[in-house]
């Protein structure tokens, strides 16, 4: 049985870095690791143990299903469903390893669209997730923005259906537009 953590989140809010410096935590605590990225529109992903790149890229997608960059996306990730012996298959190999899953940035896939749950059920099967969502700290700079973040997080919550937590990521650059920010940090991090 496999554990790990779903890495969800918009463009831009730190998953991949995220991903990397869980994994670079667990190695020193001795805990084996492994990062699993799933963004094939991510092809720099040096340390991932399985990456979703070998299966299809969406530039592929783009170039041979004629498809524009979201399409191409959404295309993938059915790729991914219609394929999911291929990752399965790559799991297997990484049984006593916890699992960092990266996944792409675009909110549609967690809240409309069908491929993602699919995946992440199936995924389910063999593997204990909990979903991490990522939120930029500098949505709180903007009380509908973040009013906009939460609601995507609770409609990602619902869709993948998964034990589910908000992380506010880059906190460390609230300092830049703090004098925006009504309110103090443990609000932010108690309403998410």
């Amino acid at each position: 049985m496999l554990f790990g953590q779903l890495v969800i989140g918009p463009p831009g809010s730190g998953k991949s870095t995220y991903c990397k410096h869980m994994a670079e935590l667990f190695k020193k605590v001795g805990r084996k690791t492994a990062v699993i990225n799933l963004d094939p529109g991510n092809p720099v992903c040096d340390d991932a143990a399985v990456d979703i790149t070998e299966l299809i890229t969406v530039e592929d997608a783009m170039k041979h299903v004629n498809l524009g960059p979201n399409g191409g996306l959404i295309y993938c990730m059915e790729y991914l469903s219609s394929n999911f012996d291929w990752l399965s298959d790559k799991l297997k190999k990484l049984q006593d390893s916890y699992i960092l899953i990266d996944c792409p940035g675009q909110v549609e896939l967690y809240t409309h669209h069908t491929a993602v749950r699919s995946v992440v059920n199936r995924l389910c099967d063999s593997a204990r997730l909990t979903a991490v969502h990522l939120v930029d700290s500098h949505a709180c700079s903007d009380p509908g923005k973040f009013v906009a973040c939460a609601l995507t997080s609770l409609s990602a919550m619902l869709h993948t259906a998964l034990p589910h937590i908000n992380v506010l990521s880059k906190v460390d650059d609230m300092a830049r537009y703090s004098e925006h920010i009504p309110f103090g940090l443990d609000y932010y991090s108690e309403v998410l």
